[in-house]
């Protein structure tokens, strides 16, 4: 009987069926795939209920490019620091801290990267909506000082986190 963690036979995540989906969109970006192919793959891996079928979607694609941090990676003290860094630092910098942070750090951190990316779409966000609203929006950055510090908390457990009604632009 094989018990270990990764055993083909085991049920899925949403966790893991995202983890798939965005190696495929990787790849897709990259041009390893075709459109159709892309379209069949993601069916698949949405509809994957156990992990053998999850690693037959991606199981030709071979490694990410290299130099670039495993998603599935154990998170460290330091990542979890980093993560609430990049949240506590978008008040400050808007946009800024939490960008440098996403090119430096997430590059060895896919948990530090993802935390720094949606601390930049948050950020860019607000940013967005004070432009939008001729300066009225600054109103909301009051708000998003709390929002920002209860993400930089989150980020501290070693949870993912993300900002509810923000435009998802940076990936």
């Amino acid at each position: 009987m094989n018990s270990g963690y990764a055993a083909p036979e085991l049920r899925v995540s949403d966790a893991e069926r995202e983890s798939v989906v965005e190696r495929l969109q990787e790849a897709y970006a990259e041009g390893r795939l075709e459109h159709s192919e892309f379209d069949m793959r993601m069916h698949l891996a949405m509809t994957s209920k156990t992990r053998g079928d999850l690693d037959a979607v991606t199981r030709d694609l071979g490694a990410g490019p290299a130099g670039l941090a495993k998603p599935g990676a154990p998170v460290t003290g330091e990542d979890r620091v980093l993560a609430a860094l990049a949240h506590g630092l978008g008040v400050p910098t808007l946009f800024v801290g939490p960008l440098v942070l996403m090119l430096t750090s997430g590059k060895r951190s896919a948990y530090v990267r993802r935390h720094a990316a949606e601390a930049v779409n948050f950020q860019l966000t607000l940013l967005l909506v004070t432009i939008v609203t001729f300066g009225l929006g600054a109103v909301v950055y009051a708000v998003a000082w709390a929002v920002a510090a209860v993400a930089a908390v989150v980020g501290l457990t070693g949870e993912p986190f993300r900002y509810p009604w923000i435009l998802r632009l940076v990936k």
